[in-house]
């Protein structure tokens, strides 16, 4: 198969996606539940893309612990998000030099 066909079928799964739910609901949609859980998806995705990303970034476990601690502390704080990035990147690095992992 070419690259262009791959391209086609990618974009086709993306576009169809997209339009299937709105084909299939054509009003507004009145259920206090249905609407709940349709709010807390792009959370619940989200979170379920990015945890296991974190522990498996750095190679070891107890540093990836340890900056998202630091990260989830500071953003609990409200923290400008920057900070809480650079700081759970930087105690994690640390956390590596400290129990001789990192170079």
């Amino acid at each position: 198969m070419s690259i262009v066909a791959y391209i086609a079928v990618m974009a086709l799964t993306t576009y169809l996606i997209r339009v299937i739910p709105f084909a299939a609901v054509r009003g507004k949609i009145r259920s206090r539940f249905i609407n709940s859980v349709l709010y807390y998806i792009p959370y619940a995705v989200l979170s379920a893309m990015t945890f296991p990303a974190i522990f498996y970034a750095t190679g070891n476990t107890l540093t990836a612990s340890v900056g998202t601690v630091v990260a989830l502390l500071l953003a609990y704080f409200e923290v400008p998000l920057i900070v809480v990035a650079l700081s759970s990147s930087a105690v994690a690095f640390i956390t590596g030099m400290i129990i001789g992992i990192g170079v």
